[in-house]
């Protein structure tokens, strides 16, 4: 049974390699944040569930009450699809350069959602 709950789109905008960037140059040199994108740019969008991106992360799942998570859950609930997670291999743990709030946006929507993700 596909657990895609059809809440997210398949392709990444400018928008989305741009917000990655912008939390990326607080990790890494400009350097690195420029062959990360580019990486970004050459990924396949793959797709794994919410529980399993945040485990592996080691985030916490915001509150549902949090307002961007709340803004995502009614755009959810009008059908209206959100982008994949940016996502980057860190040397000890999974970064998530951009789309937590949409992570926990899915989980609450149904914790083993797959959510779409590219990834450098």
């Amino acid at each position: 049974m596909s657990t895609d709950l059809h809440i997210f789109h398949k392709t990444i905008s400018q928008e989305d390699y741009d917000a990655a960037a912008k939390f990326l140059n607080l990790l890494y040199t400009p350097e690195r944040v420029a062959k990360l994108v580019e990486g970004l740019k050459k990924s396949p969008v793959q797709v794994n569930k919410a529980v399993d991106i945040l485990r592996a992360a080691e985030l916490e799942l915001l509150p549902i009450e949090n307002p961007n998570v709340q803004k995502n859950l009614f755009k959810a609930r009008k059908n209206e699809k959100m982008a994949p997670v940016v996502l980057v291999r860190g040397e000890h743990k999974l970064i998530v350069a951009d789309g937590y709030h949409r992570i926990c946006t899915a989980y609450y929507l149904r914790e083993d959602v797959e959510i779409p993700f590219i990834i450098a």
